[in-house]
């Protein structure tokens, strides 16, 4: 896996890192924004499609249009050992907001066209999605 291909990953900890993922003037999606997003996209049911590119995806890669220009590439995500899982199959993308000690992340899958919210903990790779302020 290159980043070329995917894009970089990261963990959640540096997401939250004080020296800030993003460039100046933009930020890490927060939980809100990405529901802001999928609400505009038709619902979760159906918001992967326009999020995922034509590309990289395995088939049958459900619902796949990217109408909405945002490119979202199966680069899978990393465990802490650093060994990559579902490239292909997977874009996972860490948001900016903690449920409690848990930070929340939105999961896109090739064989599905919704995106699924989840929790879990800081410390697998995932992909980020910088904002402008």
């Amino acid at each position: 896996v290159t980043y070329k291909g995917y894009g970089v990953i990261y963990n959640w900890f540096a997401v939250n890192d004080s020296r800030h993922i993003c460039p100046e003037g933009w930020h890490v999606a927060t939980n809100s924004e990405w529901t802001t997003l999928i609400s505009y996209l038709g619902g979760a049911g159906v918001a992967g499609g326009p999020l995922k590119n034509s590309l990289q995806w395995q088939s049958p890669n459900t619902g796949a249009t990217n109408s909405s220009c945002f490119s979202a590439r199966p680069g899978g995500w990393r465990t802490v050992g650093g060994t990559f899982l579902e490239v292909g199959q997977t874009g996972c993308f860490w948001s900016s907001t903690l449920s409690g000690s848990n930070p929340y992340y939105r999961m896109l899958l090739y064989n599905s066209a919704g995106v699924t919210e989840s929790n879990g903990t800081k410390v697998p790779g995932f992909h980020v999605r910088c904002i402008k302020d």
